[in-house]
């Protein structure tokens, strides 16, 4: 296998972690984000000294044959060693010195291990050099048989334990941190498995077997799905309430078209320093609406949004569904009120009440006659209702009435 699949991997890696530089930047004293950084970088790092063209590179630099496997493998157990203490640090169940204590332990175990690596290394003899087979070509030489057994058994240990923690995790929580640790707990068991095929590989050889195709080809796929899964693992629930906030803002679109525009000039324009932020661009889209609501609601007809409900029942919506039919279709009317006859604006304290309300996620009554759940989830039912062909022909009856008049 050329370089060009480690490059690459660790390109999208480091992306990774260039994407979490400002926030490590900004929280260098938080271990979390350490930790997190830690594992993105090490893994990036990993690959690229894994490639052949790197390998053969460090050796001639260092002038040491095969000196680049030493490296290589300290730094898999120190990405093993970091991804443990993210894992402790990630869980937080226990006091701030427990944590502390055991992440330590793992650091200490690690520096151990590869200390002893290095020193194996010295000890043993390994002139000819070997970029991609090091592993099962010196299987059976002295010092460096025990490096190679040390590496891949303090790495599987990492791998497997990791892999049985995250899936004990996902039985306990939900939402985007269980999606994330079922990604972890899959990624992590490709990881392990890359352990288990090398150590086969490497015992094969001590039993007269030539079975390097499983450390030299299958291996290195296993770990680029593995590191590829278990980066994506660590991101998600960064990258999760981004994403469902982004749904919200899009989902919210139709019903802030209707009325959303309407407070328009009440709220303060995002400069594009905030065009980024989906979280705040979704609350001033949410608390648009429900001013916009507030507007419009002096112009409830409850008989629209009954017939609306009843006609949504008849032709089998969910009473979910049709609540939010009838609703959607009693504020579309409303939406179609003569502009002359628009509500009253309130003082401005009450406008600060609502407003900070909205922020809050208020989910109590309009102001007007009527009452109207605004809560987000709310929203979102009615918008999407917006569209209904039961809210269109209410709109369309409503303008043939207005004719008429």
């Amino acid at each position: 296998m050329n370089g060009l699949i480690y490059y690459i991997s660790a390109g999208i890696l480091w992306a990774g972690f260039a994407a979490q530089v400002p926030g490590l930047w900004h929280d260098w004293r938080d271990p979390l984000k350490r930790a997190l950084c830690a594992v993105i970088f090490l893994a990036g790092f990993c690959f690229a000294l894994g490639a052949p063209p790197t390998v053969g590179f460090l050796n001639g630099a260092i002038g040491v044959p095969n000196a680049a496997a030493c490296v290589t493998y300290a730094a898999l157990n120190a990405f093993s060693a970091a991804s443990l203490v993210l894992i402790v640090h990630w869980r937080g169940a226990d006091s701030p010195d427990h944590v502390r204590r055991i992440s330590h332990g793992w650091l200490i175990t690690y520096a151990v291990v590869i200390a002893g690596q290095v020193a194996l290394f010295a000890a043993g003899d390994a002139p000819v050099e070997r970029r991609t087979d090091f592993d099962t070509y010196y299987a059976d030489t002295p010092f460096v048989r025990e490096m190679i057994v040390l590496y891949l058994l303090a790495h599987l240990a990492a791998a497997s334990t990791t892999t049985i923690l995250c899936w004990r995790w996902t039985l306990q929580i939900s939402g985007w941190t269980r999606r994330a640790l079922a990604v972890l707990a899959l990624g992590w068991l490709c990881t392990s498995a890359y352990g288990v095929v090398k150590l086969i590989a490497v015992a094969g050889r001590w039993g007269g077997q030539q079975w390097d195709p499983l450390s030299t080809r299958l291996a290195p796929m296993l770990v680029t799905v593995g590191a590829a899964l278990t980066s994506a693992g660590y991101i998600l629930p960064l990258l999760g309430p981004r994403i469902d906030s982004l749904v919200a803002f899009l989902r919210l679109g139709p019903l802030f078209r209707l009325v959303g525009s309407r407070s328009g000039k009440r709220h303060t324009v995002l400069s594009w320093r905030s065009l980024g932020n989906v979280e705040l661009r979704l609350t001033h889209r949410t608390t648009a609406i429900r001013d916009g609501l507030r507007d419009v609601s002096v112009h409830f007809d409850e008989g629209v949004r009954e017939r609306a409900y009843r006609q949504a029942l008849s032709v089998g919506s969910s009473t979910a569904e049709a609540q939010a039919i009838g609703d959607a279709a009693m504020v579309a009317v409303a939406a179609l009120s003569d502009p002359r006859r628009r509500a009253p604006r309130l003082d401005p304290a009450v406008l600060d009440s609502v407003a900070l309300d909205a922020i809050a996620g208020f989910t109590g009554p309009v102001v007007g006659a009527q009452t109207l759940d605004t809560g987000q989830p709310s929203l979102i039912r009615m918008s999407r209702a917006v569209r209904a062909a039961i809210v269109e022909g209410a709109v369309r009856a409503e303008r043939a009435h207005s004719r008429q008049a």
